[in-house]
């Protein structure tokens, strides 16, 4: 890896695939095919992309028996051990409506409503990611959303798999479909005989399915268009090279474009971790991506202090990040922008990829900078609520009104005043 040092500023900022010209114009096709011709286009848009011809979209009871039966039942527990844990995070994040009241009579508010319908897109083939499916459905099911949907696209068997499958049902996925791509989305947004439209769609997908996303944004919310995996690794000298090597290759694995960087103090740590890199690199099944991504996005950063180091990071705001320092939270109460942070030796970030509780879908390409881990908030919306008392509006009519016509709205100000009038 790069040993860059006493640097001021830098970024992790890629550039996110936005899609060629003709992939947008065949996304717009696709949505429009699913509109026009409902379940047929799904059949057909599924046998010409994954190769293969389903005649029953939805997946049966049978599918998911036979998926359980399949899976090692102490991976199941695993599953299911996660997906306890991801539930109690996600239930600690919960509000109330509240309620106010004034001495004159006004009483405000806040209203806290799920939402009816949420649709989930869990990939599929070799990225079919369980973990995913805890982490989208699972804030979602705590929300109090009423109906979720999950759409994934076949194997060549025409099945989806276990792990997801598993997944889904610990989760409580009450409905899941055997369609992918963008034609899974526009069923999502728009719905066709089989699928009912829902009113927001969450999870990742490639850039046909970030493209339609986009494209029926809008009509429905998305949760965020993600761009490539980011970890950030800040520490002293007192630190494990070895360890650190292994974190940053759990995220450079990820894709060609993901970025793996260490922010530290120590130029000895800085040459043990670089030195440690090529080494373990050479082990991974999945050497070529991950020595890709070391070799475009990575890079050591040695700064003078441990002040500067923060500043950098928080330059860098990153998609993970690990303090491995001698007080990792007192490092903390210096970061402002990262989306979850990972304190000591033994919270490695795959800790929470799966199993710790809080959400891996998080702000990259930074974005942390003003956005949010995926929170049960994002299953909610809120609704104002303003019941105005005869004293108060008689005290306040005059000041609306006035602001009312100051912006040259006189049926503004009237709706206020009539109410005088008509008492004299």
């Amino acid at each position: 890896m790069k040993i860059i040092k006493e640097v001021e500023e830098a970024s992790i900022k890629r550039s996110v695939d936005s899609g060629t010209e003709e992939q947008r114009k065949a996304v717009k096709e696709i949505i429009a095919s699913v509109r026009e011709k409902g379940d047929a286009s799904l059949r057909e848009l599924t046998e010409k992309f994954d190769g293969v011809l389903i005649e029953e979209l939805k997946v049966s009871e049978v599918e998911i028996a036979d998926a359980f039966a399949e899976m090692d039942t102490g991976m199941i527990k695993v599953i299911q051990e996660a997906a306890d844990n991801i539930r109690d995070f996600h239930e600690k994040q919960k509000q109330s409506s509240w309620f106010t009241t004034r001495p004159d009579g006004t009483m405000l508010g806040q209203k806290l409503t799920p939402l009816d319908s949420v649709g989930v897109y869990v990939p599929g083939g070799t990225a079919a990611y369980p973990s995913s499916v805890l982490m989208n459905v699972l804030p979602a099911k705590v929300a109090g959303v009423g109906r979720i949907t999950m759409v994934s696209p076949p194997g060549k068997d025409g099945k989806l798999s276990a792990g997801v499958l598993v997944a889904a049902k610990i989760a409580g996925v009450e409905e899941i479909y055997k369609v992918g791509g963008a034609q899974a989305v526009a069923a999502l947004a728009y719905g066709t005989e089989t699928i009912s439209p829902v009113d927001k769609i969450t999870g990742p997908g490639n850039i046909f399915v970030a493209l339609a996303k986009r494209e029926v944004f809008g009509d429905v919310d998305i949760d965020m268009i993600a761009g490539p995996s980011e970890i950030v690794v800040l520490a002293d000298g007192n630190q494990h090279g070895d360890e650190i090597a292994a974190d940053l290759l759990s995220q450079a694995e990820h894709d060609t474009l993901a970025s793996a960087v260490l922010v530290t103090t120590s130029e000895e740590l800085a040459e043990e971790v670089s030195r440690e890199v090529e080494r373990q690199l050479s082990t991974l099944p999945r050497e070529d991506i991950a020595r890709r991504s070391i070799s475009d996005y990575g890079a050591i950063y040695v700064t003078q202090d441990l002040e500067k180091a923060v500043d950098l990071v928080n330059n860098l705001a990153p998609e993970h990040l690990e303090i491995l320092t001698a007080d990792p939270f007192e490092t903390m109460a210096g970061i402002r922008h990262a989306g979850a942070i990972f304190l000591g030796r033994y919270s490695s970030e795959p800790v929470g990829d799966y199993f710790a509780g809080p959400n891996h879908v998080l702000p990259t390409n930074g974005t942390a900078r003003f956005s949010s881990p995926l929170n049960v908030d994002e299953f909610m919306k809120k609704s104002s609520i303003i019941s105005y008392s005869e004293k108060a509006l008689r005290e306040n009519g005059d000041k609306i009104a006035a602001f009312a016509r100051l912006e040259g709205l006189e049926a503004h100000a009237r709706a206020v005043e009539i109410r005088f009038n008509k008492r004299g």
